[in-house]
């Protein structure tokens, strides 16, 4: 990192909830989690008394199956963001500059910022026609699929034509697939090549965010960059052995997927009512309020026990919020506590 722009940087702000009383609807993570995991961990805790084996072989060969790659290639990590910041930082030199899509995660131009590089903001929809003119000033380059907050994931094909025009301008490709295990959809990883990276998450699909365990997956030159500089025994035993179990649980990851699918919708067709909803292909809904104020929104909700995420923290984003797709029962509480912001506004009206 460059020590100045550390020193300049600031935290980005998240959803989450710390008060386990408050329905958490800030964060998209699954309120499942796979049977067996506590046995899992339980064992594995037994084993943290030593070291764990840094090159984790079960670990890679079950992300690897998951990611459609091969085992060699994958690179673990502790947590999605810990695979961003490892890429960020073997690719970017201070002065460097670096394609963001925005509204989109907020630490990716923290990452790149934190390296004394510079973000170049282009919006998310725009990012995937960039041309070579622009890329050739970019060392790096980055796409959110599904974007978070707006939920909208890349199609393959485009992707791998904008990979190529990265690999003409000699810019890298960062790929963060967070989000991606919640559709069907093929993993960048089937591009294999020396300037594409991919960073996934397992804790949000698993239902597991405190466990931080992810990984990478990189071929040639830009593999050997990251096995080199990632830290010695980065990924604890008790998340390495949680994370493999998890990802070999391919009926969990169907059922979660069918049950995201199924109620995304049925929560976009009920915000509607009183919302403008982003289509979406993760386990989020993007909502425009309209001429509601957001602190109003997320407070009303707040107070029927829901916590939603103020999106506007979002860069380019105004009269946002974001709330996550749980399970049905979980769902029909956030829509409860919304159905007030229809009377209040009815009763706006009649004084009116």
């Amino acid at each position: 990192m460059d020590p100045e722009s550390v020193r300049e940087s600031e935290r980005v702000p998240h959803g989450g909830e710390s008060d386990s009383d408050v329905l958490d609807f800030s964060a998209n993570t699954n309120p499942f989690a796979p049977d067996g995991v506590e046995a899992v961990y339980a064992d594995a805790l037994e084993d943290s008394r030593r070291y764990p084996d840094d090159e984790h072989p079960e670990f890679r060969a079950a992300a690897a199956d998951f990611a459609g790659c091969a085992p060699e290639r994958v690179v673990p990590t502790a947590g999605g963001l810990a695979a961003i910041r490892l890429i960020v930082a073997v690719t970017l030199e201070p002065g460097d500059e670096a394609l963001v899509p925005y509204p989109s995660f907020g630490e990716y131009a923290r990452e790149i910022q934190l390296q004394g590089a510079t973000p170049r903001f282009v919006a998310h929809d725009e990012v995937l026609s960039t041309g070579v003119d622009v890329l050739e000033d970019c060392a790096l380059a980055v796409v959110c699929t599904p974007n978070n907050p707006t939920g909208e994931a890349s199609d393959l094909d485009t992707l791998e034509a904008f990979a190529d025009r990265c690999a003409d301008a000699g810019t890298t490709l960062l790929v963060d697939e967070a989000f991606l295990g919640f559709t069907d959809l093929p993993s960048a990883a089937s591009l294999e090549r020396e300037h594409v990276v991919v960073a996934r998450s397992l804790t949000k699909l698993f239902g597991l965010p405190g466990l931080r365990a992810g990984f990478a997956v990189a071929s040639g030159d830009s593999l050997a960059a990251l096995e080199t500089a990632r830290r010695a025994w980065s990924l604890g035993t008790p998340a390495a052995r949680v994370g493999a179990y998890c990802l070999c649980q391919k009926e969990f990851v169907i059922e979660t997927r069918e049950r995201v699918a199924s109620e995304r919708d049925r929560m976009a067709r009920a915000l509607e009512g009183r919302f403008d909803v982003h289509p979406s292909d993760a386990p989020y809904l993007l909502c425009d309020v309209g001429d509601r104020d957001v602190s109003n929104v997320v407070g009303t909700a707040r107070e029927r026990g829901v916590a939603i995420r103020d999106a506007t923290t979002f860069r380019g984003l105004e009269g946002h919020v974001r709330v996550a797709v749980k399970n049905r029962a979980a769902n029909d509480q956030l829509l409860a506590a919304l159905e007030v912001l229809d009377k209040a506004d009815r009763e706006d009206d009649r004084e009116r």
